[in-house]
């Protein structure tokens, strides 16, 4: 079954380039279906896409004809059906109207709610004069989108339909069809695997008010939750109560304390093939829990006591499966902060550890940004560079299946 492509125009004087792209990746045996804004139609009739994709060009949220009875009845809306099919979406060109549109969720023509309803990778290509990719406000709505998930193939230099030269032409379309049949690649690279990951701090309680945690946000783990997802695997993400939410329908069950975790862990992961252990698990937890709440009016001395360490009994649960685990130090000599992650991986068994500073402020904790090292159990390395936590979840995903596939 070959694999649907969605392929949203805009109404960027770009959009004659898409003509030949669609019709190369028809060609090449994918299901291509265009969706057109209306202002897309009044620059090019529908008919040239039908002509090369094969289908009919949809244009309109609401059919010639529409009856909402017929709706209630087959229990089947238009754009929700073309979402669930599709294996890659892409925007070509992406005017700085619909960057707009999808950077704050506004859904009000059949291209813009069926962005908002796929689940798989969302690539967007910008095109537009230099002026108006320069703009502030176009800036930021890409930052909101890439860190979101969404892919954006950048434009490049050049002379611009409006006269102007400099960036905002539309990349070319080899650049274009290759994002797009990487994320296809991608999309189905897990498929059949059963995977877990962690997420996010756990919280110890002091009294029934107070209690201790970390920083942590969870935005690394849900990050590689959402990789996995996108790469076709079957997800469980055992989530902090108070980290971030997954932007995709992943599984999850949610945790507030290390017990609670350790419960969630002992009966999913047998059950499962590969396990990140991307959570930041309290080391130490109240001696004594006081009910109600302790007064403030005089000094108060808590005493700790250690945690059961959760990344040691995974593989006594379960020794086949593939334990990627992390470890958090503020060391930032690279090569001290190896030897500690690497050593932490021989005590739990590990099959992978990944490694970083939490003692900068753009890195690690509540940022959206990560730096990490990959460790090997042959005690190779990998060095993922400062990054969106998106694209280095992307890294270490993509570094653990280089590893797997020597196996």
């Amino acid at each position: 079954m070959s694999q649907t492509i969605i392929f949203g125009v805009t109404s960027g004087i770009a959009a004659f380039k898409s003509i030949e792209l669609v019709k190369e990746l028809k060609n090449e045996g994918y299901d291509v279906r265009v969706v057109m804004t209306e202002h897309a139609r009044k620059m090019i009739n529908p008919k040239e896409f039908e002509k090369v994709s094969g289908n009919l060009v949809i244009t309109e949220l609401f059919e010639k004809g529409f009856d909402y009875k017929k709706i209630l009845k087959n229990r089947k809306v238009s754009h929700i059906s073309l979402a669930d099919k599709a294996d890659v979406m892409v925007i070509c060109p992406a005017t700085a109207n619909i960057i707009a549109k999808l950077a704050y969720g506004i859904a009000d023509d059949y291209l813009t709610t069926t962005a908002l309803a796929v689940t798989c990778p969302i690539i967007i290509c910008p095109a537009m004069n230099v002026n108006m990719w320069n703009n502030v406000i176009v800036q930021e709505n890409l930052e909101k989108l890439q860190k979101r998930g969404f892919y954006i193939v950048n434009p490049i230099k050049g002379m611009l339909a409006c006269g102007y030269e400099g960036i905002g032409r539309l990349a070319d379309n080899q650049t274009i069809k290759q994002e797009i049949l990487n994320c296809l690649n991608q999309s189905n690279s897990l498929k059949g695997k059963k995977i877990i990951v962690t997420a996010g701090g756990t919280m110890e309680k002091i009294d029934d008010v107070r209690f201790i945690t970390n920083r942590s946000s969870g935005k690394m783990g849900v990050a590689i939750a959402e990789e996995c997802f996108l790469k076709g695997a079957e997800v469980l993400l055992l989530r902090a109560k108070n980290s971030v939410s997954p932007r995709y329908p992943i599984k999850e069950e949610l945790f507030t304390t290390a017990d609670e975790l350790l419960t969630l862990v002992k009966s999913n992961v047998k059950k499962y093939d590969y396990f990140y252990h991307a959570a930041a698990v309290s080391d130490f937890k109240p001696e004594i829990k006081t009910e109600g709440k302790i007064s403030s009016k005089k000094e108060l001395i808590i005493k700790l006591k250690p945690q059961v360490k959760i990344l040691d009994g995974i593989k006594k649960i379960n020794p086949n499966i593939f334990l990627i685990a992390f470890k958090a130090e503020c060391i930032s000599d690279q090569k001290k902060l190896t030897k500690i992650a690497f050593g932490r991986l021989k005590e739990s068994n590990a099959d992978i550890i990944i490694a970083n500073d939490v003692g900068k402020n753009n890195k690690g904790f509540e940022v959206d940004t990560n730096e990490v090292t990959v460790i090997f159990k042959d005690g190779t390395n990998v060095f993922v560079p400062l990054a969106d936590k998106h694209e280095v979840a992307r890294q270490i995903v993509e570094s653990v299946d280089a590893k797997l596939s020597l196996v």
